[in-house]
């Protein structure tokens, strides 16, 4: 009798019900994932994800939404307004749940989008930048901070069919 352990990708969480977020994951994160029944995988690292991570992907038929590869070249580039706007549109769209939102350690770009997610659910600030301060670690950037207070949640387009959480 073989004993199966599910071990989470670095940086995994809950964002809501069939949201969840984190880095990129290995093989051992892969039973783990398959649990999640996951339909789609927004991608915000400027390169692309592993090739393993790739097949893993392909042969679980899953969705993949590269948006950060089309924006930055830069590791260090923040976000930029667009891909907020356009995976916060894929978020907020229930056909693409179950769904992860994944960066290379699940930190600043994924944290940033999940901060003005948060904002957009009227969150207060505080407790925003504490989830992303807990996902971040010592490696906090100010500069992603500054982007989820200043970001313009009028410019999100809700669906008419939209999550519960919303």
């Amino acid at each position: 009798m073989s004993s199966q352990h599910f071990i989470p990708p670095q940086n995994y969480g809950m964002i809501e019900e069939d949201l969840y977020r984190s880095g990129q994951p290995n093989e051992l994160n892969f039973p783990f994932l398959e649990k999640l029944g996951l339909k789609t995988v927004v991608w915000l690292a400027p390169e692309e994800p592993n090739e393993r991570f790739l097949n893993f992907i392909y042969d679980q038929e899953i969705q993949a939404q590269y948006l950060g590869v089309i924006s930055s070249v830069n590791a260090w580039d923040p976000v930029t307004e667009e891909v907020v706007l356009e995976a916060l549109e894929l978020i907020l769209d229930p056909r693409n749940h179950p769904m992860i939102v994944m960066c290379n350690l699940g930190r600043h770009r994924t944290g940033t989008i999940v901060g003005c997610l948060r904002k957009l659910q009227r969150w207060n600030l505080t407790s925003i930048f504490e989830e992303y301060r807990r996902y971040a670690g010592p490696k906090v950037r100010l500069l992603n901070e500054q982007f989820i207070e200043l970001f313009d949640t009028d410019l999100v387009r809700l669906p008419v069919n939209r999550p519960k959480w919303i």
